[in-house]
């Protein structure tokens, strides 16, 4: 009498798998974080700029080649195309 097993090998998991599935999930975790507070910062510093040229008087806009109404265009021109 023969007996056969119907049991493959690709369907086991092995302690190393399940740990490196584990750790690519924290990489991706913290990918995400560092994305979300490089974002922020981002956002922040170009606030910021916003209020600097805002704060400028209409004179020395013109010095810059930026008109009053395309202060918020010239801040993010390299993200948006407007």
């Amino acid at each position: 009498m023969t007996y056969q097993s119907t049991a493959h090998p690709a369907h086991t998991v092995s302690l190393t798998d399940t740990l490196r599935r584990a750790a690519a999930g924290l990489r991706r975790f913290f990918a995400g974080v560092g994305h979300g507070i490089m974002l922020g910062s981002t956002a922040h510093h170009r606030y910021d700029q916003v209020q600097r040229l805002q704060a400028k008087s209409d004179a020395e806009l013109a010095e810059l080649g930026i008109e009053r109404d395309q202060i918020v265009h010239h801040v993010f021109k390299d993200l948006y195309y407007i």
